[in-house]
């Protein structure tokens, strides 16, 4: 697999993001982690189904 680069866009989104995480006290970043974890995991399942109804099939997919 090749290696997939940033956009400068993108560059600059996690800069700010890291400056955003680093200002937040340890609780702020822990339940700010789960909740990205949760919407990682939606995302997922969405794109699951959307490939599912594409590719019109009835099987599941394995787990990540």
């Amino acid at each position: 697999m090749e290696d997939i680069e940033l956009t400068l866009e993108q560059e600059f989104n996690l800069r700010n993001f890291t400056d955003q995480v680093r200002q937040m006290s340890r609780e702020q970043a822990q339940e700010f982690l789960i909740l990205q974890h949760k919407h990682m995991m939606i995302r997922e399942t969405t794109y699951r189904e959307l490939l599912k109804q594409e590719w019109k099939l009835g099987l599941d997919f394995a787990p990540l």
